[in-house]
């Protein structure tokens, strides 16, 4: 009797772990399937005219030749140019607002 109740015990803890093995497997899915989703809705900018975006951007710098050579050169690797010319737009172009210089550590673009 006391056998019969030991193989039900570990019959039973047996299916336990399986089906937690199972949920954990089905979340870590929809896990990846979620940040897929945001990663391709947040990684297709919308291609950009590079040159007369940037001339705006870049239409009040001091240094207005080296702030279109690195405005276009952003705007050719992100696909968008944040609107106006100041620094409270940049979050409107995710890549362009997050590149920096791997040397200085120091944001790239204008």
């Amino acid at each position: 009797m006391m056998k019969h109740h030991l193989f039900l015990f570990i019959l039973l803890s047996l299916l336990v772990a399986v089906a937690v093995a199972d949920l954990q497997a089905h979340q870590v899915q929809q896990h990846s399937q979620m940040r897929m989703i945001s990663r391709s809705l947040l990684q297709q900018p919308m291609p950009a005219d590079c040159p007369s975006s940037c001339s705006v951007r870049c239409s009040h710098n001091w240094k207005n030749e080296m702030c279109n050579k690195m405005c276009n050169a952003c705007c050719h690797r992100c696909g968008c140019v944040p609107p106006g010319t100041g620094q409270d737009t940049r979050h409107l172009c995710p890549c362009y607002d997050t590149l920096t210089n791997p040397h200085t550590g120091k944001l790239k673009c204008p």
